[in-house]
């Protein structure tokens, strides 16, 4: 892993930011990982996106925020369980949260539908 610590800046390399929330979303994908066998919690596949707000005088992640795209057929009751288990027992999370506006949604990876009129138009031979 490259780091950057050039005050220049390097695009190849994590800053110390960056670092931050790379951390936290690796946070959130192990804590989904270590509770979806104990929940017995069906998926095919988890994104997590961050984003954070950085403050400058004094120098510090104002606010997180992130979002937790889940892939599954699971009931929704179920995703508000596994949200719940991920806000509870991240080690990262449950470090970076006293200390900054950390906020974020759990939800259902969207299935897109096509329209039939569009695939009517599609389907001509």
């Amino acid at each position: 892993m490259n780091l950057d610590t050039d005050l220049a800046g390097n695009p190849d390399a994590f800053n110390p930011a960056e670092l931050l929330l790379a951390a936290l979303s690796a946070c959130i994908i192990k804590g989904i990982e270590r509770v979806v066998p104990i929940l017995k919690f069906q998926l095919r596949g988890v994104e997590v996106s961050v984003d954070g707000v950085r403050q400058d005088v004094p120098p510090r992640m104002e606010s997180i925020n992130y979002e937790i795209v889940i892939d599954t057929d699971e009931e929704d009751r179920r995703l508000v369980l596994l949200h719940d288990n991920v806000k509870k027992y991240g080690t990262v999370f449950n470090t970076l949260a006293p200390g900054t506006q950390l906020s974020g949604v759990l939800r259902r990876k969207s299935l897109v539908r096509i329209p039939d009129r569009i695939k009517k138009r599609c389907i001509r031979t």
